[in-house]
């Protein structure tokens, strides 16, 4: 089953001018009614590091949930950050960005990579008291700018520890800065989903605009069925570099499904809404 994730928790991240709070309400109710498998709404994390995020509690309060399908995800980046998400009801997923380079994962949550191995325990830990599922986004997945580590066979082996340590059941591979291609992307997905047959493999892919297609072709003809989007390709991570890549763009892949006639459950009003309104949200 295919499993669409919108992620405009990503997508506004890193605008450097304040989304009003009611205009984010908005907006997130307009992509709730699309029908998504799962909406990357917010996160729990220091307003000092990522200040457009700081109203994420008072999102959450004017979101029109009923009826609906759509499930919750937020991210958190230690203990703190999931102590307070939990608490909420409405929540389904706690997202944490567990990097293999260890540069990027010392500026993207202060603690580096066995530090944060220890994070990610006792983030399940909560997570599973408190009926949430730990989605791990496995980020500069396919490579990095710092000179640090990496291979197909590091990415594996990172995978294999954090299943058979914590039992992470979702991994979402995360092409942090877009360094991607579609022969790195067929290679670890190609390895990893028959390794680890109990883990869901989803795919978090940042693209420019002229490689979205061939990025998503070689993640799914690989047996890759969860992905993670944005409407018009907005956002990236910006812990990363000042000059980004976008996320791969939500309509973009939902025309390359319905091109080959794969379901994907959204509402094609709504989401036309949704594009109409993401002009006011990033204008």
């Amino acid at each position: 089953m295919l499993q669409i994730v919108e992620c405009p928790r990503d997508a506004m991240q890193g605008i450097r001018r304040s989304i009003a709070t009611d205009l984010k309400i908005d907006y997130l109710n307009a992509l709730l009614r699309v029908g998504f498998h799962t909406l990357d709404f917010g996160s729990f994390v220091s307003p000092k590091a990522v200040p457009q995020m700081a109203d994420t509690a008072k999102v959450l309060a004017g979101l029109e949930l009923d009826g609906i399908a759509t499930r919750l995800l937020a991210i958190v980046a230690n203990e703190r950050g999931a102590e307070d998400a939990v608490q909420y009801d409405e929540i389904a997923y706690l997202g944490y960005p567990f990097s293999i380079s260890e540069t990027f994962q010392r500026r993207n949550t202060n603690a580096g990579i066995e530090a944060s191995m220890g994070r990610v325990e006792a983030i399940s830990k909560l997570a599973q008291a408190r009926g949430k599922e730990l989605v791990l986004y496995l980020s500069m997945a396919f490579g990095n700018p710092y000179g640090d580590p990496w291979s197909v066979e590091l990415a594996i082996e990172h995978s294999h520890r954090l299943y058979e340590r914590i039992g992470v059941k979702i991994i979402a591979l995360s092409d942090t800065i877009g360094s991607s291609s579609a022969e790195s992307i067929e290679a670890l997905f190609k390895d990893l989903i028959p390794a680890l047959p109990d883990i869901e493999i989803g795919a978090h892919l940042h693209s420019t605009p002229q490689h979205w297609r061939e990025k998503l072709e070689a993640a799914y003809n690989a047996g890759c069925r969860r992905f993670d989007g944005a409407l018009k390709g907005y956002g990236g991570c910006p812990m990363a570099r000042e000059e980004l890549t976008g996320n791969m763009p939500t309509e973009s892949m939902l025309s390359y499904f319905a091109e080959r006639q794969i379901p994907t459950g959204v509402n094609e009003e709504a989401l036309a809404e949704a594009l109409m309104k993401s002009n006011e949200v990033f204008a």
